[in-house]
């Protein structure tokens, strides 16, 4: 059972620090980087867009941990971050990104509880990056 709330986020696509991005900068201006890290899932791509799903087998998705500055800010900053993601669109859309707490693995073996979006369309038949890792995808494209 996961605690009711977790400071940590873990991050895999747009909003890593290889990606000089308005996004990119909102996470730095509310959160620390913690290590790089990974968690059990894919990366799949669909439409142009990398997106994670979780997996219970040995794969995983290379990202990075990151811990909010001022916990008492954490509730408007993740909600700021879920309407990014697109958690609760207003209707007719629906959404296709979830939130959910997880375990991560940091590059020296510790594990940490962090909250993770994972996509929730269907990825079957999409193209994967089989190294897990969205940077050296694109540094190698």
């Amino acid at each position: 059972m996961y605690p009711e709330k977790t400071d940590y986020l873990f991050v895999y696509s747009s909003l890593l620090r290889g990606f000089p991005t308005p996004d990119y900068e909102y996470i730095s201006r509310y959160f620390d980087f913690v290590a790089p890290a990974k968690t059990r899932g894919i990366l799949s791509i669909k439409e142009n867009i990398v997106v994670g799903t979780p997996v219970s087998d040995d794969r995983f998705i290379v990202g990075e941990l990151y811990r909010i500055h001022e916990p008492d800010l954490f509730s408007f900053v993740i909600g700021q971050l879920d309407e990014y993601e697109g958690l609760y669109p207003e209707p007719p859309a629906v959404p296709v990104y979830k939130r959910e707490q997880t375990t991560v693995i940091t590059k020296d073996g510790k594990e940490q509880l962090a909250w993770v979006y994972w996509f929730i369309g269907d990825v079957e038949g999409l193209p994967i990056i089989e190294s897990g890792d969205v940077l050296e995808y694109l540094h190698l494209k």
